[in-house]
């Protein structure tokens, strides 16, 4: 059975099907049951295997508003033995096909939490943190509890990326998260450890080992920074035509989601053939010997195609760093050799470009936010952001689709049409953001952008056929020269 890209391979009984469908359905043999109002029209997998594929469109859907927490905050997945936990109304367990969820009372999802797919949220960095440092007896093996060496491991690496100020500042969003959730001795716990890192405290209490201490403040860029002033002056009170969303429905802006993350990663490298795209992510499930390319895609549409989680946009430099390293954690978490999270730690560049040394990262960033603020554009804050985080290059890897899932962001805050960048485009794009890093012009990069907005703006509808035809009447697939972006 063929299952349309805004159709999961699951079904919830009185959203996805009225009573009287569902009891037809079933008495036809064309879905089956997996729990208590939810099925499957996928008649030959495992409940197993769908379930594991589906688990977060699943949870949420029975557990509204719950809170991905403790370890599973981390890990994002279900342990091996199929455990994961979620802070919710109350405390029980509840066993699903290979799946066991662990319920435990305690707050909800609040304003520090990260909003998730499925009316979920992963506590934030903070939160996990103190979650993974109560007291916990292992059952089975498995713990709700990371060991105390990860996370030290996890602030020692918080301390070499962000500094002596960061893992202060850290703690101090720490101590208002556990003055909120009631973790006063978790907290203890955390400030012990911390505090070791930092050589205030014996470094006798650490079981991992021992951290580097890099020098306090934030210092930037200053160059970059010039150039921020530079996009800044050419986007200031300059008129942009306003494209308000055409995907308003639910259907649609996941027909859109698909194209938009099998592009922006085509262009990364991460190329997939638009069927086998299509298969992972209508199925969840990565193609054999590609698993960590499948899931950036996986990671990349799981953003996207959440309308909530793209509403998302920083009213502070810190909410900046929060939002991209959230969003960078989820994209890149089957790779955990790039640091899902972490601002880089070694320096990168592409060719001859150099980006933003990775002592600077921070301080540029902040500066950045400075000029983005003061912009009220709802194509002018998007263009900027874009250019911003793929001039830093913040991370490791992932620079690219995170340049491009910020910009459209903000695009879905202001409700205005989304962009992608197609294949055919790839070089027209690259060359404008050298333009004005090299050059000290924006022009090029205005109107590259306007253009593939406008192009963009006609991608509308649930249709996937349909769309991929218009995609192909652009040229959008391309990928050799001789070939232009026409619509």
């Amino acid at each position: 059975m063929s299952i349309a890209l805004n159709i999961s391979e699951i079904l919830f009984a009185g959203i996805d099907m009225s009573e009287s469908k569902r009891k037809k359905m079933v008495n036809e043999g064309s879905i089956r049951k997996i729990t208590s109002k939810i099925y499957t029209p996928n008649m030959v997998d495992s409940l197993e295997d769908i379930v594991k594929r589906n688990v977060f469109r699943i949870l949420g859907f029975l557990f509204p508003h719950a809170v991905i927490s403790h370890r599973s905050a981390f890990e994002l997945k279900p342990t091996e033995a199929g455990d994961i936990y979620l802070t919710y109304e109350y405390t029980k367990n509840v066993k699903l096909p290979g799946l066991k969820v662990h319920l435990m009372e305690g707050h909800g999802g609040g304003e520090r939490d990260m909003p998730f797919i499925e009316n979920l949220y992963i506590s934030s960095a903070e939160r996990r943190t103190l979650e993974n440092l109560q007291a916990s007896r292992s059952r089975g093996g498995v713990s709700k509890c990371l060991p105390r060496e990860y996370i030290e491991n996890y602030l020692e690496k918080h301390l070499q990326v962000n500094g002596e100020k960061g893992l202060n500042d850290f703690r101090d969003k720490a101590r208002e998260c556990s003055l909120e959730l009631g973790m006063k001795e978790e907290f203890n716990t955390l400030n012990s450890i911390i505090g070791a890192l930092l050589l205030t405290r014996p470094v006798s209490i650490l079981t991992s080992s021992g951290a580097v201490a890099r020098a306090s403040g934030e210092p930037f860029d200053a160059e970059r920074v010039k150039l921020f002033g530079v996009l800044f002056e050419a986007l200031h009170n300059q008129p942009f035509e306003t494209i308000d969303e055409p995907n308003v429905e639910t259907s649609a802006f996941r027909n859109f989601a698909f194209f938009e993350s099998y592009f922006s990663n085509y262009i990364e490298g991460t190329e997939f053939e638009i069927e086998d795209a299509r298969q992972i992510i209508e199925t969840g499930q990565p193609l054999p010997a590609r698993n960590a390319d499948s899931h950036d895609v996986l990671g990349t549409f799981h953003i996207v195609a959440s309308r909530r989680e793209m509403r998302r946009v920083p009213s502070s430099s810190d909410e900046l760093i929060d939002i991209l390293q959230d969003r960078h954690r989820v994209m890149m978490a089957a790779r955990p050799e790039k640091n899902p999270g972490m601002f880089k730690m070694q320096n990168n560049h592409a060719g001859d470009t150099h980006f933003v040394d990775c002592t600077l990262v921070r301080g540029t960033l902040r500066k950045g936010f400075e000029y983005y603020q003061a912009l009220d554009n709802a194509f002018a804050k998007p263009l900027f952001m874009l250019f911003m985080i793929s001039e830093v290059h913040p991370f490791t890897d992932g620079n690219g689709r995170i340049s491009r899932i910020m910009m459209n962001a903000e695009l879905v805050a202001a409700d205005q049409s989304k962009i992608i960048i197609p294949t055919v485009f790839r070089e027209d794009y690259l060359n404008a953001l050298r333009r004005l890093t090299r050059r000290n012009d924006p022009s090029v990069l205005i109107r590259a952008i306007s253009r593939v907005r406008q192009f963009s703006a006609n991608i509308q509808g649930d249709d996937f056929d349909a769309t991929r035809n218009y995609l192909e009447h652009c040229n959008a697939f391309k990928d050799a020269d001789g070939y232009i972006l026409k619509f």
